[in-house]
């Protein structure tokens, strides 16, 4: 009989595709595999049948071990009819990369990962000379402009700025002092993270190819969306004198997954996605331990320092 698998795993999301349609298509085949495989024995029980006459004897009755037919396929229908599959980090329709799925227990740590408010990486494609209403090069054309004057020199002065602005928001929504010795450690171990909900932040951001008009960009950031990504995109394009389009919006890693552990179309089955559970299971286990841990410590020691600014109120809530 075959064990429904539980933990996480990440997929390869393909653009033009929405997120629910892949989540449900790999339920729908974990499902139909999980039914083909051979059901488990019937159960026997004892069940008084006729006995067959002998020579000169009368019929009576004898046990016998007979199968329980209720739980036969042929009576029950399929074994399993219903498997909750829940689903990470979105992405949007035009947008592809790793996308991270839950089963069984998997969808508990889903939550989890929420909660750690994970980073994860991009790599965005533009192209300087148009705008449009959506800033994908896909939307309604509404601006075009030179783009000659643009040099990688340039690109990155503006990808510096928008990176040290994004780094204030990134301090000013982690609770931090950064004169401490624990702000030293995490900056180093890099879980430097919003405590909570806070609007998307960039926090690094470099360009990876120029040649105009096409470029791109490698962008790591939280709480993002991937219209936001876009956006930057139009707002690097009028910051260099021009305008820009996205043409693309890939993700490459999202928290300890990345490309290498995202299964493609054609691995999505049965045995692919139980060795990828069992592939990343310890490191999701040490991801989720080392960021939730620091964000409890956080959490208490914001928590001394309010007792100790206000004891007075303390005392009167106790």
């Amino acid at each position: 009989m075959a064990a429904t698998p539980a933990g996480l795993f990440a997929v390869y999301k393909p653009p033009g595709v929405s997120w629910c349609r892949v989540r449900d298509t790999v339920r729908t085949r974990l499902l139909r595999e999980l039914n083909e495989a051979p059901p488990p024995p019937p159960r026997q029980r004892i069940r008084f049948l006729p006995a067959a006459p002998g020579a000169g004897g009368a019929p009576g009755l004898v046990p016998a071990w007979v199968p329980v037919l209720a739980e036969h396929p042929l009576v029950r229908g399929p074994r399993f009819t219903q498997l909750k599959v829940g689903a990470g980090h979105r992405l949007d329709v035009k947008a592809s990369g790793v996308f991270v799925l839950g089963v069984g227990h998997g969808n508990k740590l889903l939550t989890d990962r929420y909660h750690c408010h994970l980073t994860k990486v991009y790599t965005v494609g533009g192209l300087f000379g148009k705008a449009t209403e959506d800033f994908s090069d896909t939307g309604k054309l509404v601006e075009k402009a030179t783009f000659d004057h643009i040099t990688r020199e340039k690109l990155e002065r503006i990808l510096a700025v928008i990176q040290g602005t994004n780094h204030k928001a990134l301090l000013m929504h982690s609770n931090i002092d950064m004169k401490t010795q624990e702000a030293y450690e995490l900056a180093v171990n890099g879980l430097i993270r919003p405590m909570g909900k806070s609007p998307p932040i960039i926090t690094a951001i470099r360009c990876l190819q120029l040649a105009l008009p096409e470029f791109q960009l490698e962008i790591h950031c939280v709480h993002e969306t991937q219209q936001y990504l876009r956006k930057i995109v139009h707002e690097i394009g009028l910051e260099l004198k021009s305008c820009a389009v996205c043409t693309q919006v890939r993700r490459i890693r999202d928290g300890v997954f990345t490309l290498d552990d995202a299964l493609l179309r054609t691995q999505w089955n049965l045995q692919s996605i139980r060795n990828a559970i069992s592939d990343c299971q310890l490191k999701v286990r040490e991801e989720l331990e080392k960021t939730l841990g620091h964000q409890d410590k956080s959490v208490h020691k914001m928590a001394a320092e309010m007792a100790r600014e206000h004891p007075q109120a303390i005392s009167v809530a106790q």
